[in-house]
């Protein structure tokens, strides 16, 4: 879906623009070392955009101090306090996320707005299912999509009513089915980006598996210009899910890809120690190839075909293993050759 370009720090949003990859601190922002850390390792496995709560104004301040030592864009999450939006502004945010039927009147949003435009700084307005008005629960009868929709809408105009159009809108539900359908309904009554994510997901394969189908199903139907994947664990792991969905949709790609069997009785080679050890060697690094681990020569080249590079078992031989690029043959190595093959060819690829 066509929607408004919105920059955030140094990143675009919308517009035809990749997809961006958000995540969220989970150290107390006041902690400068602890959060410019855990920002650090963020950045390393392709964080493009990243949260963090502000509370208090202790938290605000040290926006100014986390800013001098990251590299990415730093959203400041605000609820309820009207100035600590504005202190956030002040302190350096590249974007502020609030919802602004908590943060009290008109005059309050007013002064938030005003103050956003001075420093061109975007507004994300963020609803969750959990957190709806008693009036729109009743109305619906419950957070349905549609009461997440109705309830966006009206706060977006609160924000269109000053003027303002530099906003990043986000529909946020724990149920998959909720959190597809309203960024299907809101989709189609806006342009404005869309952050897109299930929150409270829960733990690691659950939320991980959640997330890969709302956003998923989303991302096909072009729906979508940010995304987060929230996960009850490391927030590094939410960017590496991320870029995963991205991988798997052919919509962003940061690393190498593993294309591997799931074995059977066929296999003349060990495909889930080989390619468990691969992906642990090639972790971090840049190149966008293709490899396939593939049992046998039933599911080798042939199926692999796509594959830039690849090795399959050979069931007469197994020492060896069958070498192939793009599906065709180059030759036979072996075994223990192989881990040390592939890398060398990880390191040529693109380069010639």
């Amino acid at each position: 879906m066509a929607t408004r370009r919105v920059k955030i720090g140094g990143v675009e949003i919308g517009g035809g623009n990749p997809i961006a990859i958000q995540s969220m601190c989970n150290t107390s922002t006041k902690d400068v070392k602890a959060t410019v850390a855990q920002i650090k390792r963020l950045e390393k496995v392709g964080c493009e955009i990243i949260r963090v709560a502000v509370p208090d104004q202790k938290s605000a301040q040290a926006i100014a101090e986390i800013k001098k030592k990251i590299n990415i864009p730093l959203v400041a999450d605000i609820h309820f306090d009207y100035r600590l939006a504005l202190a956030s502004l002040d302190y350096g945010a590249d974007k502020i996320r609030i919802n602004p039927g908590n943060i009290g009147g008109s005059n309050k949003i007013k002064k938030i707005v005003q103050k956003a435009k001075e420093k061109k700084v975007p507004i994300r307005v963020g609803v969750n299912a959990g957190s709806l008005e008693l009036k729109l629960l009743k109305k619906y009868g419950g957070p349905t999509p549609q009461a997440l929709v109705a309830s966006a809408l009206e706060k977006v105009s609160l924000l269109e009513k000053e003027n303002f159009n530099d906003i990043v809108i986000s529909l946020k539900s724990n149920n998959v089915a909720s959190t597809i359908e309203a960024h299907q309904l809101i989709a189609k009554k806006t342009n404005y980006p869309l952050h897109v994510g299930v929150t409270e997901a829960g733990t690691f394969l659950a939320g991980t598996v959640k997330s890969a189908i709302a956003l998923g199903t989303l991302l096909s139907q072009k729906i979508g210009d940010t995304i987060r994947v929230s996960l009850s664990d490391d927030p590094v792991k939410e960017v590496e899910v991320s870029w995963k969905i991205l991988e798997a949709l052919d919509l962003r790609r940061n690393a190498p890809e593993i294309i591997s069997c799931p074995t059977c009785a066929r296999a003349s080679i060990d495909v889930i120690k080989i390619a468990n050890s691969l992906e642990r060697k090639i972790k971090g690094m840049p190149q966008p190839i293709k490899i396939a681990i593939m049992g046998c020569l039933v599911n080798g080249p042939g199926e692999a075909r796509e594959a830039d590079i690849g090795i399959c078992g050979i069931d007469k031989d197994p020492k060896y293993l069958m070498f192939f690029k793009k599906g065709k043959t180059v030759g036979k190595i072996k075994q223990e050759k192989a881990l040390e093959k592939i890398l060398d060819e990880v390191d040529k690829f693109g380069k010639n």
